[in-house]
């Protein structure tokens, strides 16, 4: 060939793996997008709010935060809410570690049974069992109180909780089981000291699963509470809303409020979190 010929152009080859992180850049600006609007909203007058709901805040009021704080009585109501996420977290493991184990490493008559029924108990909205539930509940006076409502959370996240664990559980190889089984183990020991132990991350996500739902429900929280001292936080956003008018200065600040806790406790455990979701019992 010519030694005239003009060489092909060369293709421009993106680095291996670049289209991943643009693609994951801009799903975070997505997401994180709306936090930030909230975040600088929060910051402003009612008048800038109206004029200026997507910008910076041009004069910043932190006394937003103060009286969201007070009026909103947010101290009394984030209380209310961890102990109805710890009642909840802790209600959670105890029935989802129970028939998890039973259901993954024990010969159930009719567990593909109990497994689609958890299934149908997962995708009923729970909505329709609000009316008749109020009924049993203000007959055995469990109204107004953080433990009717913890019951109900429990009750509400046990069968999600239940498959997650399951799925996790079923991993784990019967042989620890059975050669305590052999060593005269009972079903609890060789449950509480062999199993358990070592499905921790998978305990660690239905807990933040079950504790974030309980910290953002709102629904039942409303129904079987009237005592403004025993009200969650999800419920603070009440206090911001006067006849026909809501005061959004207080409410986005409020917000920022009541999701800080929750974002700081996802950043710490975010790993034991995803492996719970994606890795099995055994490294």
């Amino acid at each position: 060939m010519s030694s005239t010929m003009k060489a092909k152009p060369r293709r421009l080859k993106l680095p291996a793996g670049l289209s991943y992180y643009l693609a994951a850049i801009i799903l975070a600006a997505f997401s994180l997008g709306p936090v930030l609007v909230l975040f600088f909203n929060s910051l402003k007058s009612e008048n800038e709010l109206g004029n200026n709901p997507l910008g910076l805040p041009l004069h910043p009021l932190l006394s937003n935060y103060i009286n969201a704080w007070s009026q909103g009585n947010l101290g009394q109501a984030l209380g209310n809410s961890c102990i109805l996420a710890g009642g909840t977290i802790l209600g959670v493991w105890i029935i989802a570690g129970l028939a998890a184990y039973a259901l993954a490493h024990m010969d159930l008559p009719g567990a593909d049974g109990v497994l689609l029924y958890l299934v149908i108990c997962f995708a009923i909205p729970f909505q329709l069992f609000l009316v008749p539930l109020y009924f049993i509940w203000s007959a055995l006076n469990l109204t107004d109180s953080l433990l009717g409502l913890i019951i109900i959370y429990c009750a509400v996240n046990s069968p999600l909780a239940i498959l997650l664990l399951r799925s996790y559980l079923i991993t784990i190889p019967r042989d620890f089981s059975e050669a305590a089984r052999i060593d005269g183990a009972n079903e609890f020991q060789i449950a509480a000291g062999i199993v358990m132990p070592l499905a921790l991350p998978g305990f660690l996500t239905v807990g933040l699963i079950a504790g974030f739902a309980a910290w953002n429900e709102f629904i039942y929280a409303v129904t079987f509470i009237q005592n403004n001292a025993l009200l969650p936080v999800s419920t603070s956003f009440l206090a911001f809303q006067q006849s026909f008018h809501r005061y959004w200065g207080l409410t986005d600040a409020a917000g920022v409020i009541v999701m800080l806790p929750i974002i700081v406790l996802f950043l710490i455990l975010q790993r034991r979190f995803i492996e719970g979701l994606t890795a099995g019992g055994l490294k």
